[in-house]
């Protein structure tokens, strides 16, 4: 049986020294065994059939194939198609009614507990707001993530310690949750 997924990297192509082509990333993941290998946009996303492994086995395959043929790490976080879907169908805010830069999610390799996130006071940060998912957090930021100070704030090492923790905005959410239909 074969599944298909999308691969988030986390922190490629948006700065710094880890740069990974969208062609390589591509060429990487047919070289491990999956098919029908996509890329959206170049900062980090990939979609592919697989018909072995799990979302952790797959991230971690994913992880180390580019450490060994790049030279350095990423982390990455794999989901299929019906999480993708899921996210995309259970936004707690008014996407219909918003711009894909307004609505963001983060996607997290595990369940992160509301506890976490009890120290953030949450009236400082009005009108921006977020709310937790399934292994995610809905974050509506009106005038961008750029300007988000509550994306600062949750942010903090010490809320995402332990946790591999990659955002994207409401376009990218929608776009890979239809591209994994397909």
């Amino acid at each position: 049986m074969t599944t298909t997924y999308a691969a988030l990297l986390r922190g490629i192509n948006v700065g710094g020294n880890k740069k990974l082509p969208m062609a390589e990333l591509r060429t990487l993941l047919e070289g491990l065994g999956h098919d029908d290998v996509r890329t959206y946009l170049q900062s980090g996303q990939a979609v592919f059939v697989s018909g072995h492994g799990d979302e952790e086995s797959l991230a971690a395959e994913l992880a180390q194939a580019i450490e060994t043929r790049f030279g350095f790490t990423v982390d990455v976080i794999v989901r299929d198609h019906a999480y993708l879907k899921a996210i995309a169908d259970n936004c707690p805010f008014p996407a219909a009614e918003l711009e894909g830069k307004q609505l963001h999610v983060t996607y997290y390799s595990a369940e992160p507990g509301e506890d976490r996130f009890a120290e953030v006071d949450r009236s400082a940060y009005l009108p921006e707001e977020f709310r937790l998912g399934d292994r995610a957090l809905y974050l509506y930021a009106p005038d961008g993530l750029g300007r988000s100070k509550l994306a600062v704030g949750l942010s903090r090492p010490r809320l995402n310690k332990g946790l591999i923790a990659t955002t994207r905005n409401w376009n990218t959410v929608v776009k890979l949750a239809e591209m994994t239909g397909s």
